[in-house]
């Protein structure tokens, strides 16, 4: 039996992974930089980050879904271009507004491909090779959170802050053009897709931080994030297309594992802020 090898299709999927890793632990240690250099108050310069974290975990579970409906090859090269033509924006980002915004559309593209870089695994490897691509996609993640700190203190010390973005687009160019020779399509579904528990879970969200780190509306936000969560829990116990089926917390393993990940990203919340 001929033996199975990782061939080019890993290092594409597994590099694409760092690239957004890396680049949101970069963000943590460019904050003072960005603030001083665009003149962005410290309540505004906590959306920098709030914006790319709001879509990212908004949209994750969303556009894990939308792959498998409409084909993971391409939703992997419109979260490589997305992510990439985006971070370039946030380079020469000039005032507040735009860097906010273009951490927002960074956020939706690192929503893409995370879940189409670990489904594409899977659908390119199987048995042991599985097991080992996907030990070696956790390493890669937990490295570039180090490295990331790391390469984020040297580029904003000694260079500018503007550098750890923009080298996103070369990389993201060659990796798109990659992707496009090397890997294939899948098969699809026609599946529907919960859009109302998508847009509930955001605007939840969105609100419930704003009306943490915002500066008007604070308790009129507050109201709006509670009704908008509850409706959420609502639509997920209902749906047939959850995008968070609530039997997952069903398990007190699984909803302790959630609720320890929780904990452990308020920290690190708290030491870039």
């Amino acid at each position: 039996m001929r033996k199975q090898k990782f061939g080019i299709i890993l290092p594409i999927i597994l590099i694409s992974y760092f690239m957004i890793v890396l680049d949101d632990s970069i963000i943590f240690t460019s904050t003072d930089k960005i603030a001083a250099d665009l003149s962005i108050s410290t309540q505004t310069l906590a959306w920098v980050t709030n914006a790319y974290a709001l879509t990212f975990g908004g949209l994750l579970l969303f556009f894990g879904k939308i792959g498998d409906v409409i084909g993971r090859k391409f939703m992997f090269l419109t979260g490589l271009m997305t992510f990439s033509v985006s971070s370039l924006l946030v380079g020469i980002s000039f005032n507040e507004g735009m860097i906010i915004a273009m951490r927002a559309i960074q956020g939706i593209g690192a929503a893409i491909l995370a879940p189409t870089t670990l489904s594409l695994l899977m659908d390119n490897y199987s048995d042991g090779m599985r097991i080992k691509a996907i030990a070696l996609y956790g390493a890669t993640g937990g490295f570039a959170s180090s490295v990331g700190l790391i390469v984020g203190g040297i580029i904003t010390t000694f260079f500018n802050w503007r550098i750890g973005f923009f080298i996103n687009s070369p990389i993201g160019i060659i990796l798109f053009l990659l992707a496009i020779k090397y890997i294939r399509n899948n098969d699809t579904n026609h599946e529907r897709v919960d859009i109302l528990g998508t847009i509930l879970s955001i605007v939840g969200l969105s609100a419930f931080v704003y009306s943490i780190d915002g500066s008007n509306h604070r308790v009129l936000l507050f109201v709006v994030a509670i009704i908008a969560l509850t409706l959420f829990v609502l639509q997920e116990g209902h749906s047939t297309v959850a995008i968070t089926p609530l039997k997952l917390f069903h398990d007190g393993e699984r909803s302790f594992a959630y609720l320890s990940r929780f904990f452990s990203w308020q920290q690190v919340l708290l030491i870039s802020s």
